[in-house]
This record gives structure tokens, C-alpha cells and sequence, in this order.
């Protein structure tokens, strides 16, 4: 999935803002992480932004309004899973994310069901890239890290995943070697 923090800014307050700043400010704050961790709920996150950011009630809405629907498939993803699991290998979701975008993303797109299991961090109360995620998802899913490949367009989680043995790709598109058909 694509995530564009500074997009989300720009539609939710206009480009009259300093949007890396802002940015940086609402998903940076312990509001989000504490979301992220699954420690609060979206509405408990709404009455945060409001009462510690000062963001008014149409403000909020917008925000998770965008922060949901700017999260578009990246281009070939859902044909690379699928060529991956064509090969014999299974596939798995590891991903640092809210309840309610979960919730969303599996009402809106269809690749959920092409996991075989996922780690979600508000599920966990881990964020990548927190040893321990990793660990969570090796354990319950019974993998072994050396058999393991971990894909993220992020690269300190691609350190992350490497630190406790994985073998790991920074994603950029689904075409780059060794990824490519």
C-alpha cells in the first residue's frame, strides 16, 4: 500500500500549510503511535488531535477521512504476491498499522485473503522496527528466520528485519530485481 503522509496534509489542510512540519507533528505525535500501537481507538485519536493539536472536529474527520483513502494498491503488488505464491512460497502481512485502516483496507481491496497470516502492530502493541514484531510474527506463524524474506519499502525496517535474521528487500516496485517475473 502506498502511505503519503504529506499528501494526507495537504488534502486535509491545503498547501498553504508547511506540510512536512505538520506532518511530522500529527503522525510523529504519541497520538499516532499510541494508535498505531492499538493503546486507543480512531475516536479516542479524534478526541486527542482535537484537544492536544487543536484541530477543530472537520478538521479530524478530513484527516482520517485521507489518511484512509489516500492508501492506494502500488502498482503490480497484488500480481507479485500472487506470482510469489504461484512459485509455492507462502505469503504474510506484516504491517504497521491501525485497526480501523485494517478494518477499511479489507472492505475496499481484495488482497487480504492472499496472506496466509498477518501481524498487525495495534494488534501487537509493536511498530517495525521494534525486534520484537518480527519475532511475533516467526513465532506465531512457526517460520524460521533464515527462510524467511521480509519486503519493505521502508529501510530501517528492512534493517530491522535483517537485525533478527531475515532476509530482507526494500521495495520500490513490483518489477525490480530480484522481484521481477
Amino acid at each position: 500500500m502506498r502511505w503519503s503522509p504529506l499528501e494526507i496534509v495537504r488534502l486535509t489542510f491545503g498547501n498553504d500549510v508547511d506540510a512536512e512540519a505538520l506532518a511530522k507533528d500529527l503522525f510523529m505525535s504519541t497520538i499516532w503511535l499510541d494508535l498505531n500501537k492499538g493503546l486507543i481507538t480512531e475516536a479516542q485519536a479524534k478526541q486527542r488531535y482535537q484537544s492536544e493539536k487543536a484541530l477543530s472536529d472537520s478538521e479530524v474527520e478530513r484527516f482520517f477521512y485521507y489518511v484512509k483513502h489516500t492508501q492506494l494498491l502500488m502498482y503490480g503488488s497484488v500480481e507479485l504476491l500472487k506470482r510469489i505464491k504461484a512459485a509455492g512460497y507462502n505469503v504474510f502481512a506484516l504491517t504497521d498499522n491501525v485497526v480501523e485502516i485494517v478494518e477499511f483496507l479489507k472492505a475496499t481491496y481484495d488482497f487480504w485473503p492472499l496472506f496466509e497470516g498477518a501481524a498487525v502492530s495495534a494488534e501487537l502493541g509493536l511498530l517495525k522496527p521494534q525486534p520484537e514484531i518480527y519475532q511475533s510474527l516467526l513465532e506465531t506463524h512457526q517460520l524460521l528466520a533464515q527462510e524467511t524474506v521480509f519486503l519493505d519499502d521502508m529501510p530501517y525496517n528492512v534493517e530491522g528485519a535483517r537485525a533478527v535474521g531475515l532476509a530482507a528487500i526494500q521495495f520500490k516496485h513490483a518489477e525490480q530485481p530480484p522481484l521481477a517475473g
